[in-house]
């Protein structure tokens, strides 16, 4: 998954965007975005437990 944070090109309102992958989000500031990315890096890397496979 590539993550990316840019500066988007003179907009007023939400002038800070994360690219994940095909997806954009935009944010009012720097550190808001910043934030985004880190609490989304920190789920992605949590351990995840899978579900018990159901008997058929």
């Amino acid at each position: 998954m590539k993550i990316l944070i840019k500066a988007l090109a003179k907009s007023s309102n939400h002038p800070w965007q994360v690219q994940i992958d095909q997806q954009a989000v935009n944010f009012r500031t720097k550190a808001e975005a910043k934030a985004f990315v880190d609490t989304l890096k920190s789920r992605l890397q949590a351990p995840h437990k899978l579900p018990e496979q159901c008997a058929v």
